[in-house]
């Protein structure tokens, strides 16, 4: 009975060493975890904008990296903008992995929600980056971080200038309506505007298409030509629709006076 007390009492020891060590060199192993950024770089796609964080792990330590899940989660006013993620399913022992972070935001979906004024207003966006990993298939770790990005709105201060008018023909008279706005974003502004003049009866009474381009950082301006009949007298709003090569949006109401 003793020598079975006494085997048992070694065991337990033995146990608990095992699980120092293992606990003391899984630690050294996550001080060892080298971590590296790139340079972050913005794209575009034809109906998203893109954020590309290359990056690098390299695994010094004793033990495996497994499930290594990169998370990043874009927020303006308490609503989620995107959620992206990024799985590294595993970084063996003494060696280095190398992956991109892709962030990629909707802007066709930004322009049909409650998030339209982003396409309007400039502002800044919380940026919430965690990063989850295992050691050893066993022992979990996460870390996370947050902070702010600005965020240029590419249609900021869409104005209408002052409709001037002429005559035409016989029924109709040709409008004038002067439309400017800055692009703020970091894209190129491509494709086209559909301009609508609509009266105090909320109908439409004329219209036009017309093709933009405008360049990031830079204000844009044009004046658009709308023929509309003559015995119009009682204008009242301008509807504008936008077709680019990154989102649609439309109408944009603007009151006329």
């Amino acid at each position: 009975m003793k020598q079975a007390i006494r085997a048992l009492g070694f065991a337990i020891y033995i146990l608990w060493l095992v699980i120092i060590v293992f606990t003391a060199t899984a630690l050294y192993s996550a001080l060892q975890l080298g971590i590296e950024l790139g340079e972050a770089k913005m794209t575009a796609s034809e109906d998203a904008m893109i954020l590309l964080l290359p990056f690098s792990i390299k695994n010094k330590g004793f033990y495996d990296i497994s499930d290594l899940n990169i998370t990043t989660i874009l927020i303006e006013s308490d609503e989620v903008l995107v959620a992206n993620s990024t799985l590294v399913p595993l970084i063996s022992a003494g060696s280095k992995v190398s992956a991109i972070h892709y962030i990629s935001v909707s802007l066709e979906n930004v322009a049909s929600t409650s998030l339209s004024r982003l396409l309007f207003y400039d502002t800044e966006v919380d940026f919430d980056l965690s990063l989850a990993l295992k050691f050893a298939h066993v022992i979990s770790i996460e870390i996370s971080t947050n902070s702010t990005m600005d965020w240029g709105a590419p249609l900021y201060n869409l104005v209408i200038g002052d409709i001037a008018s002429e005559d035409y023909n016989a029924t109709h008279i040709r409008a004038m309506v002067p439309i400017s706005f800055e692009n703020h974003s970091f894209f190129n502004l491509d494709g086209t505007l559909r301009t609508e003049l609509v009266n105090a009866q909320n109908q439409k009474v004329g219209g036009s298409t017309t093709s933009i381009n405008a360049p990031s950082q830079y204000a844009y301006s044009t004046e658009i030509e709308v023929y509309v009949p003559i015995d119009v007298s009682d204008l009242k709003e301008v509807r504008l629709y936008f077709d680019t090569s990154v989102f649609s949006y439309g109408p944009q109401v603007i009151p006329i006076g």
